[in-house]
């Protein structure tokens, strides 16, 4: 994997853990010769991910709207800062960027970006892996919710399958390089309709 895009909070959250692990993250990014791309922002988890793999000697592209250079406080010092006119531009550009997608914790933003990139793989758009860091068990409750809609018959297993889980860094960018994610373009049961 050359680009891995990362979804994250421009809030740090209200335990020093989540920007330790993004601090730890963009390190190895780094160390791996993985580049990052993200959000553009300098502040809460974006800016602590982009500092330490800056920091590590890592490259760096950030993309972000026109609109919130000023409100995300646009980080200037990426290798790379693409400014867009839209979300629906910045997530386009990222995910055109990316090899994989891996989600930190953040709120309706990072969640609505994970989203769509899995939907669109569970669709057949794409056949990039996507990952979830459960950071000290932030995303539990979210991962309950998936088994279920699973187990309620709303959601394949082999799609249920296409998020990889970790809390662990390393072992999330192990799972990320290794996965062959499936290139089944139907998601319905034809004979169910």
């Amino acid at each position: 994997m050359k680009n891995l895009c990362v979804f994250c909070g421009s809030a740090s959250g209200s335990r020093p853990v989540f920007v330790e692990v993004a601090q730890q993250l963009g390190r190895l990014l780094a160390e791996q010769n993985i580049h990052l791309v993200y959000g553009g922002g300098k502040v809460g988890i974006m800016g602590a991910i982009a500092d330490a793999a800056l920091a590590a000697g890592g490259e760096v592209t950030g993309v972000i709207p026109g609109a919130l250079v000023d409100r995300e406080l646009a980080h200037h010092d990426v290798t790379d800062l693409i400014v867009v006119d839209s979300m629906h531009q910045r997530k386009a550009k990222m995910a055109d960027l990316a090899d994989g997608f891996l989600a930190l914790p953040g709120g309706y933003g990072t969640l609505e970006e994970l989203f769509e990139v899995i939907t669109w793989a569970q669709l057949g758009f794409h056949t990039k892996p996507c990952g979830l860091l459960n950071v000290d068990g932030f995303f539990d409750p979210l991962l309950t919710m998936l088994d279920e809609a699973t187990d309620e018959g709303f959601m394949s297993e082999e799609n249920r399958q296409l998020l990889l889980t970790s809390h662990d860094p390393s072992e999330i960018l192990r799972l990320l390089t290794e996965a062959h994610p499936h290139q089944k373009t139907r998601w319905i049961d034809r004979s169910e309709t």
